[in-house]
C-alpha cells in the first residue's frame, strides 16, 4: 500500500526535492504551500514520476488551515504514515531593522507552522498510535549567526518544543515517532525572494549543498525516526561541535566575518520577497527546487552517506569533530 506524506513547504527547495524522492516511490504525496505556481509544478513532478499527488495550498502559520490540510488528506488517500513540516519565512538584516510585524510573521510560519503541522498530524496519528514526523531544522537551530535572528529563533524554538514532545510521546508509550533532520547551508529559492535589507544579494554560508542531498536525508529520517536528529552535511555537524566546545570564540568569528559571507555581489538584488504574500501565484513563477548558486553548490555529502549507513556513523560523528577540533586554529587566527 503507498505510503501517504504530507509535505509542507513543497512547492521549492528542499520540500520540492523531497517531494521528487517519495514521488519515485510511488507514495501518495500532500504538496502544501502558499504558491499555486510552484504547487502546480511539483504535482506535475511528482505524478510524471510515478506518484500521486494532492495540491494543498495553505499558510501553515494559521492552524485552521493546517487543520484543513490534514482532514483534506485522510479523505482523499487515507491514514497520514509521515507528515514533514518544511515551510518557513525569513528576513534577512540586523535584529533593530527588522519591524515587529516582520518578526511575528516569522515566528508564526517558521516556528508555529511546525507547531500547527505537527498538531495536525498528531491528531490522527495518536489514535492510531502509529505515524511519524519529521521537522526539517537547521545548523542554525543550535548556533546562530548575524543578520537572521528571527529565524534563527524560530529554529530554536522548533528544537525546544520537538524534545519536550518526544519526552511526552516516551511517557504514554505512543508508537508515534518525531524527529529532526538539521539542514547544512542549501542552494533553494529561498535567497531569491527572502526578504532583504542587506545591500547585496543574500547568500548561504559556504559549503553550501544542493537540496537533493537535503531531501535524501529527510526522507532517511522519516525511514528511521527512532534517532532523536539528524545531522545533514559535515558543516553541520562541526558547526555544532564548534558551537559547543569554542561559542565564545565561534561569536567572535561570526562577529566578523558572518556579514560578509551572507552577501555576495555576483547576483542583483531581486526586489522581491514572499513573506507575505508568495511570489510563484502562477505557473510562470515556479522557481523549481534549486536556488542561484548551483556552480558552487555539492550535490552529495560523505556524511550524509554516514548516516544512511549506521556502521559508518560514529565514524562520520568523529571525523566532523575532528574537523570541529582543526577549525579552531582558523577561527584563533579569524577572530584575533
Amino acid at each position: 500500500m503507498p505510503t501517504t506524506v504530507v509535505i509542507t513547504g513543497a512547492s521549492a527547495g528542499i520540500g520540492r526535492a523531497t517531494a521528487r524522492r517519495y514521488g519515485r516511490r510511488g507514495a501518495n504525496v500532500v504538496l502544501v504551500a502558499r504558491g499555486e505556481g510552484g504547487l502546480a509544478a511539483a504535482a506535475d513532478e511528482v505524478a510524471a514520476l510515478g506518484g500521486r499527488p494532492l495540491v494543498q495550498p495553505a499558510d501553515m502559520a494559521d492552524p485552521a488551515q493546517a487543520e484543513a490540510v490534514a482532514a483534506a488528506t485522510e479523505r482523499e488517500f487515507g491514514p497520514i504514515d509521515v507528515w514533514i513540516n518544511c515551510a518557513f519565512a525569513s528576513v534577512f538584516g540586523p535584529f533593530d531593522e527588522i519591524t515587529p510585524d516582520e518578526y511575528k510573521r516569522i515566528t508564526e510560519v517558521t516556528y508555529l507552522g511546525f507547531v500547527n503541522g505537527t498538531r495536525a498530524a498528531l491528531a490522527r496519528m495518536l489514535p492510531r498510535d502509529r505515524g511519524t514526523i519529521v521537522q526539517v531544522g537547521s545548523a542554525l537551530g543550535e548556533r546562530s549567526i548575524p543578520l537572521q535572528s528571527a529565524y534563527c529563533g524560530a529554529k530554536h524554538a522548533i528544537n525546544g518544543f520537538t524534545s519536550s514532545l518526544r519526552t511526552e510521546l516516551l511517557h504514554r508509550g505512543s508508537r508515534v515517532r518525531v524527529t529532526i533532520a538539521q539542514m547544512p547551508a542549501v542552494n533553494t529559492p529561498q535567497f531569491d525572494w527572502v526578504r532583504s535589507r542587506l545591500d547585496r544579494h543574500p547568500m548561504p554560508v559556504p559549503p553550501i549543498y544542493q537540496p537533493e542531498v537535503a531531501a535524501r536525508g529527510v526522507v532517511y529520517a522519516a525511514d528511521h525516526p527512532r534517532r532523536k536528529q539528524y545531522y545533514i552535511g559535515a558543516s553541520t555537524v562541526a558547526t555544532i561541535w564548534a558551537n559547543r566546545l569554542f561559542p565564545a570564540l565561534l561569536d567572535r568569528y561570526l562577529a566578523r566575518t558572518g556579514y560578509g559571507s551572507q552577501q555576495t555581489t555576483r547576483i542583483p538584488p531581486t526586489g522581491e520577497d514572499n513573506l507575505f504574500t508568495p511570489v510563484d501565484r502562477d505557473p510562470a513563477a515556479d522557481r523549481g527546487a534549486h536556488g542561484a548558486f548551483d556552480d558552487s553548490a555539492h550535490a552529495h555529502s560523505w556524511q550524509e552517506a554516514l548516516v544512511r549507513h549506521p556502521a559508518g556513523t560514529a565514524l562520520g560523528a568523529g571525523a566532523a569533530a575532528l574537523a570541529a577540533v582543526a577549525g579552531l586554529r582558523r577561527l584563533t587566527r579569524s577572530a584575533a
